[in-house]
């Protein structure tokens, strides 16, 4: 009786700690019981600062659109907008100094800044040294593209760029093709690039408060990694049934070859 009752703790001890258990797949929990169901989350997005290796689609437009076609790009008529390589190509690379090269301005340090201020920027100086008041300059900048890198426990591991100005976590996620169970929601790692390098930010993709949390919407070449939970390391099993499958195929294998060694 002794023996069954340890044979039943044992199992049970098992049980608890090889599957993974159904809170830690939910996204978006109510964590905190305070927090009122239909509060509205404010978002912390700030406003994002050009990094080096991004890519610059700036459009210039004025009154005499002639005067301004040595600052568009040649095959602009026929941008393909789902093209990342005509974005490439057509677009500005900011160099590893900071800098950008536009036909007749030269080199122009954009590091740091927002797309708005080089649109300011630009303005200011093409109206210094090439236009009048007169010209009416419109100037576009955007970011071409959103790329991001997606590792580890997701369905399709790989770099992809989104054509859309704001992305947020699952949606991100969402484009790689899920997290799967044993994928650990509650650590997902962001590395960020910043000026003066690399960070990596821990976040919780199972708590609501996420949503409050600045690294809610991804920036241009983060690097998404999702960490497998232990349960895929041990391999006994993503449920309890399955668990307890392959605990009786182990005890199965035992007592067989224990019968065996008994014969001999």
């Amino acid at each position: 009786m002794n023996r069954l009752f340890l044979l039943t703790g044992l199992l049970m001890c098992l049980l608890s700690t090889s599957c993974i258990p159904h809170k830690d797949t939910i996204y978006l929990q109510e964590k905190n019981t305070a927090i009122d169901s239909t509060q509205i989350m404010v978002e912390q997005q700030k406003p994002y600062r050009v990094q080096i290796n991004d890519i610059l689609n700036i459009r210039i437009k004025v009154l005499d659109q002639e005067n301004a076609v040595i600052f568009n790009p040649v095959g602009e008529t026929n941008l393909n907008a789902s093209s990342s390589e005509r974005a490439y190509f057509d677009g500005f690379t900011v160099d590893l100094h900071g800098n950008i090269r536009i036909p007749s301005l030269g080199k122009i340090n954009v590091l740091g800044f927002t797309v708005e201020e080089i649109e300011t920027m630009l303005t200011e100086k093409l109206l210094k040294e090439q236009f009048k008041e007169t010209a009416n300059i419109f100037i576009t900048v955007k970011l071409s593209g959103l790329r991001f890198t997606a590792n580890g426990e997701v369905g399709s591991p790989g770099t992809i760029t989104l054509f859309q100005e704001r992305v947020n976590i699952f949606e991100a996620i969402a484009n790689v093709g899920e997290i799967p169970v044993t994928g650990n929601k509650k650590e997902v790692q962001v590395i960020r690039q910043y000026p003066q390098g690399q960070k990596i930010h821990t976040i919780d993709l199972t708590d609501r408060a996420v949503m409050n949390s600045p690294y809610y919407y991804i920036q241009p070449n983060d690097i998404i990694y999702v960490k497998p939970l232990p349960q895929k390391s041990i391999g006994t099993g993503q449920t309890a049934v399955q668990t307890l499958g392959t605990i009786a195929t182990v005890l199965s294998l035992i007592t067989t070859t224990i019968l065996l060694f008994t014969r001999l």
